[in-house]
C-alpha cells in the first residue's frame, strides 16, 4: 500500500543535498571526483523537481529539471566510457520539464555520441528516447524491439517504446499501464522520491503521437 507523502520534505532534502554537494565540488584539477559529484548533485537536482512537480509547483520544477540536466551533461564530458545514464537523465530531465527545443537538443547530443552503437542496453535506450524525441520512429523501432527483448532490460519499458514508435495504441495502454504496476510494488526510486518517472516520459511521448491513456496513481502528479 503506497502512503501519503510529505512533497515538501523531500524538496527541502534533495535541496540541501544539491547545495552541500555544491560546496563540495571539487576543482578540474580533480576531473574524475568531479564528474562524480556533480553526477550526484544531478541526480538530488532530479529529485527535487520530481518532488516540486508532484507539490503542484511546476515553474520551480522545470527549473531543477533544467539543472539536472545541465549537471548531467557537465558530468558527461569526464566520465568513463558507456556512461549512458547521464545523457539518458539529461533527454529525460528536459521531458519532466515539457522543453521540447532543450530536450531535442539533448537528443542530438545523445546521438552524435554514438548511444544507438551502445553495447549496453541502457546506452541504446537513451538513443531509443532520443529518436523518439526528434520523431524518428522508424529508426527508434527497431532499438525499442531489442530492448524488449534485452536480459536485464525491463521489458515492459521496452513494449511501451516499441508501442510508441509503432503508434499501436492498443498495445501501448497495456504496456504503460504494467511499467506503472511496477513502479507502484518497487521499494527503491530515484533519490528515494517516490514518483514514475518514466512514466510521466512515455505519457509525454505518447501524447505527441495521440496515444496517451488515462492514468491514476499516487505515484504520478
Amino acid at each position: 500500500m503506497i502512503r501519503a507523502v510529505d512533497w515538501e520534505q523531500h524538496v527541502e532534502r534533495e535541496l540541501q543535498r544539491y547545495r552541500d554537494g555544491d560546496t563540495r565540488l571539487p576543482g578540474e584539477a580533480d576531473r574524475d571526483a568531479r564528474q562524480r559529484q556533480l553526477t550526484r548533485m544531478a541526480n538530488a537536482a532530479a529529485g527535487a523537481a520530481l518532488a516540486l512537480l508532484m507539490a503542484g509547483r511546476r515553474d520551480e520544477a522545470s527549473s531543477w529539471f533544467a539543472r539536472a540536466a545541465e549537471r548531467y551533461r557537465e558530468s558527461f564530458a569526464d566520465a568513463p566510457p558507456g556512461s549512458w545514464g547521464r545523457p539518458l537523465g539529461m533527454i529525460k530531465s528536459r521531458v519532466l520539464a515539457d522543453d521540447w527545443p532543450a530536450a531535442e537538443q539533448e537528443a542530438r547530443f545523445t546521438l552524435e555520441h554514438g548511444a544507438a552503437d551502445a553495447e549496453s542496453p541502457i546506452g541504446r535506450y537513451a538513443a531509443c528516447l532520443a529518436l523518439l524525441v526528434l520523431g524518428r520512429d522508424g529508426e527508434a523501432r527497431p532499438l525499442a524491439d531489442a530492448l524488449r527483448t534485452e536480459d536485464g532490460f525491463p521489458h515492459d519499458v521496452g513494449d511501451a517504446l516499441a508501442t510508441i514508435a509503432a503508434g499501436d495504441r492498443v498495445g501501448y495502454v497495456e504496456a504503460v499501464e504494467s511499467v506503472l504496476e511496477s513502479f507502484e510494488t518497487r521499494d527503491e526510486y530515484l533519490e528515494d522520491v517516490p514518483v514514475a518517472d518514466t512514466v510521466i516520459v512515455l505519457q509525454a511521448l505518447a501524447a505527441r503521437r495521440d496515444l496517451r491513456t488515462d492514468l491514476s496513481s499516487p505515484l504520478l502528479p
